[in-house]
């Protein structure tokens, strides 16, 4: 049996202070501090530190990643393993996380795939991050800096000041506790051997340049399609690299807080034996779509699964890999639903995914990424509107004079989330 034991500590503001310290649900962060940290990286010249709370009357723009802060305090290995720990298998022992805040990195990395987060206002209503008490951190390349180095440099930024502030809650006592406890392939049959046996396929986005996500560190364009305790992903096994629409992306805090994963475990035992997570990639040329679908398909088969939930990253190119793995893993005789958002255009009447087949007779949706939406003119922007126009889902004319802004929901940070970590469900 794997057990890993997850410590909630509840943040219930932040302010800056001299000292780094959780007090009564405040997180004091000294500026001077994270500052360090941040600048320990040469390609950042300067960065800049706010603090937005639900409600006011702020928007951060463009956004990069969001991170949950967490903490190993007992078992194997560190958070975001292979990125700012060492190599170790994670996802057992007892791990704290800071619960109701969070570290958003931003700034221009390419300028067309950031997001927005509005904490108050109808914006606020299409992203879950407007809901945390956001830590932003907004850093500034050195002078003729490429993208990718840019990109990296801010990741890791983000990563290092959401070690250093979960590092604040080691000695503390959680406020709330919560055990997930998962078994070998055999053990879990003699477990429950009368409950229909279930795994969770998670399609992470690949496709390069500036498209990328990390296992343990490695580039998932260049693994195979694989299996993990889906425990692994509490302690940072997964994170993001990507620059990829704001709606359906799934930012770090995503990958640690994986609704599926969580859904999955409330019904371990009793409807269900959550047998694993099955980790394959999307890929841009066809050979290796077909190599990590077959692949996927035949772990499927190999784990005598009965069915298994099936979520994408991102749209077009990788509805594709979402059709592949679907036919694949029916035609073995296991039952599939899937997760994914639509791009219907903004009056709804277009193809929503760019394959299809009938196999794919059972889907969730986390809605359409072109519902046009007019956001308000807000008092305070942390970042810049710069980019506004550019970003994905908006226009030459999204920012218009009056200071409110005219995007699709595709520029709202995690609108249409394909994990379900979203506001938006269809009748």
């Amino acid at each position: 049996m794997i057990r890993l034991e997850m410590g909630h500590i509840f943040i219930k503001d932040i302010q800056f202070a001299a000292e780094s310290k959780i007090e009564d649900g405040v997180l004091y962060v000294s500026e001077e501090a994270v500052k360090e940290i941040v600048l320990e990286d040469e390609k950042i010249k300067s960065v800049k530190f706010d603090i937005a709370r639900p409600g006011e009357s702020v928007r951060i723009t463009p956004v990069k990643d969001v991170i949950e802060p967490r903490v190993k305090v007992e078992g194997r290995g560190g958070v975001f393993p292979g990125v700012i720990a060492k190599v170790d298998t994670v996802g057992s022992g007892k791990t704290y996380a800071l619960k109701g805040m969070a570290v958003v990195t931003a700034g221009k990395i390419v300028g067309f795939q950031e997001g927005i987060i509005d904490m108050t206002g109808p914006g606020a209503d299409y992203t879950p991050f407007s809901k945390l008490n956001n830590f932003v951190v907004v850093c500034e390349p050195v002078e003729g800096i490429k993208q990718h180095d840019y990109e990296k440099a801010v990741r890791l930024a983000g990563f290092r000041v959401a070690v250093y502030l979960g590092e604040l809650a080691r000695e503390l006592t959680p406020d709330e506790t919560k055990v997930y406890e998962t078994y070998g392939v055999m053990e879990g049959k003699e477990k429950f051997p009368n409950l229909p046996r279930v795994a969770y396929v998670q399609m992470l986005q690949s496709q390069g340049l500036l498209h990328d996500t990390y296992v343990y560190g490695v580039d998932a364009k260049k693994t195979l399609s694989t299996i993990m305790n889906p425990t692994e992903v509490m302690d940072g096994a997964i994170v993001s690299g990507n620059c990829v629409s704001a709606c359906d992306k799934n930012p770090t805090y995503v990958h640690e807080n994986n609704p599926v994963v969580h859904d999955l475990f409330e019904q371990h035992g009793k409807t269900i034996n959550f047998v694993c997570q099955i980790l394959t990639n999307e890929n841009v040329y066809l050979a290796d779509k077909m190599r990590s679908s077959d692949w996927t398909a035949k772990m499927c088969r190999f784990l005598d699964l009965d069915a298994v939930i099936v979520s994408q990253e991102g749209f077009g190119n990788p509805d594709t890999d979402l059709i592949m793995n679907t036919k694949k893993i029916e035609a073995e005789g296991v039952k599939t639903v899937i997760i994914t958002d639509e791009y219907a255009g903004r009056d709804g009447k277009s193809q929503s995914l760019a394959d299809a087949d009938p196999a794919a007779d059972a889907v969730v949706t986390g809605g359409n990424a072109n519902q046009v939406i007019v956001l308000p003119k807000l008092d305070k922007v942390i970042g810049t509107l710069d980019y506004v126009n550019t970003i994905a889902g908006g226009n030459e004319h999204s920012l218009r004079e009056d200071g409110t802004i005219e995007v699709e929901i595709q520029a709202i940070t995690g609108a249409t989330n394909e994990t379900g970590f979203n506001y938006l469900s269809a009748r």
